[in-house]
């Protein structure tokens, strides 16, 4: 059973699609709607969405940015855009995003129910079991080994143990750069430590459909190179020109921890197999590159520490505080800071319209999916439970101390609109804010 979002400044196109699905007869659980941006990103935070349908022009936040905000928190969540503008710039955005599909309004039915039956459909391949899964790549994976020769060298050369071309040899490796990230994806591993084995011939296609998922998923939106490291790991070097990073318009490091926790959830998903993911920071040069390589090998050490997170990012952690690995009480001190400053910031800016995760995270000097896994770890509740709490108890003492109306309090609090004011608060106290008031 699947979530759905559907976001349109036009309530009777959200009522209308919503009505047409719930009638499909597919298999749908829930049918969200919103008519703004804004509204949209608390669903997506506060729900387990699937499927976002998103128009493209919609006020304050289009439907472009809507999709890179839910790329930043759920990777993994599928998207279908409608527009009124078969316009080819929108459309290369939204498939660059990952779009199932662009559908022009004025919408057909069938059209429409054919495009998520076959979004919902893809979503719907049950995980196989391990040994299934095993005799499924034997049969239908051949494998094709990449050129073990220079593969061979992009592992030394990561690893420090050949001595660092110069920038105007990197070429020979198909690495022009100037700007690098490392990450690592290490399959399977608590393996060493459960005693499990696979065999030779096995683990080469393992390996193999994992590194097939990476370049899938990087596609060619990236300019990246992924090949086999020893030791069941996957290792990536992306990078860029000096015109791609001079685009200060998208965050680079965002971008690598969304193509992170895409690795860990479709790897996950597909192969059934356990993997942690290491994200090094982006230095410029060649000669960086065996300590990038370095950095995404230690940020995957921290899994030791925190067995139920997968994905983490050499710079979330104060190396550079420490003469050597911090002990578990200085380690734990640095975390609370973590999760104090972030709430006092949450505490100071709640009311701030368009409060993301991703600036909570930027004051802290952390990525967001750091600072989101700490906050629920040390306090039980996400961070934007923890914004919603501190608006709905301030929204609830307004109403009953002020003669503010409806609209003045949802101002007040952060909500663009008093009708979405109104849903959240309806949800948190299972009352309507008029209700309290009388």
């Amino acid at each position: 059973m699947y979530n759905i979002l559907i976001v349109d400044d036009e309530p009777l196109i959200c009522k209308g699609l919503s009505n047409l699905l719930q009638s499909s007869g597919l298999n749908i659980q829930d049918i969200y709607t919103a008519t703004s941006g804004h509204e949209a990103l608390d669903y997506l935070r506060m729900e387990n969405i699937d499927l976002l349908i998103t128009d493209i022009q919609m006020g304050a936040m289009n439907g472009i940015e809507l999709m890179h905000q839910a790329k930043i928190l759920k990777p993994w969540v599928q998207a279908i855009v409608i527009s009124a503008h078969e316009t080819f710039q929108y459309a290369q955005l939204a498939i660059k995003l990952g779009a199932k599909d662009y559908i022009i309004k004025p919408i057909k039915s069938e059209q429409f129910l054919d495009s998520v039956r076959s979004v919902l459909l893809h979503m719907d391949k049950p995980i196989p079991a391990e040994d299934e899964l095993l005799s499924q790549l034997r049969e239908h994976f051949h494998m094709e080994t990449p050129g073990q020769h220079r593969t061979d060298r992009l592992n030394a050369v990561l690893s420090g143990e050949e001595a660092v071309l110069p920038d105007s040899e990197l070429g020979e490796l198909g690495l022009a750069g100037p700007y690098f990230a490392a990450i690592k994806v290490k399959l399977d591993p608590e393996r060493e430590q459960s005693g499990r084995r696979y065999g030779s011939e096995d683990e080469k296609l393992l390996q193999y459909a994992a590194l097939n998922i990476v370049n899938e998923l990087l596609g060619r939106d990236w300019h990246h190179d992924a090949f086999y490291t020893p030791s069941m790991e996957i290792s990536v070097v992306i990078q860029w020109d000096d015109e791609a990073f001079g685009d200060s318009s998208v965050d680079k490091m965002s971008q690598l921890e969304m193509i992170g926790r895409s690795l860990h959830h479709n790897i996950t998903k597909y192969l059934n197999l356990p993997c942690v993911v290491g994200i090094s920071q982006i230095l410029k040069g060649g000669a960086f590159l065996p300590a990038l390589g370095e950095q995404a090998r230690k940020a995957i050490l921290w899994n030791r520490q925190h067995k139920d997170h997968h994905v983490f990012y050499y710079g979330d952690f104060k190396w550079s505080l420490f003469g050597e690995e911090p002990t578990e009480e200085e380690w734990t001190e640095q975390n609370n800071q973590i999760v104090e400053k972030a709430m006092a910031y949450i505490q100071q800016n709640y009311a701030q319209k368009g409060l993301t995760l991703h600036e909570v995270a930027q004051r802290n000097h952390v990525s967001p999916n750091y600072l989101s896994y700490l906050f629920k770890k040390n306090t039980g509740f996400n961070l934007w439970e923890y914004v919603i709490k501190l608006r709905m108890e301030e929204s609830k003492r307004l109403l009953q101390q002020t003669d503010l109306r409806r609209y003045e309090i949802a101002e007040r609090v952060g909500y663009e609109s008093p009708e979405h004011f109104s849903k959240i608060f309806k949800k948190y106290y299972g009352i309507t804010p008029s209700e309290l008031k009388k």
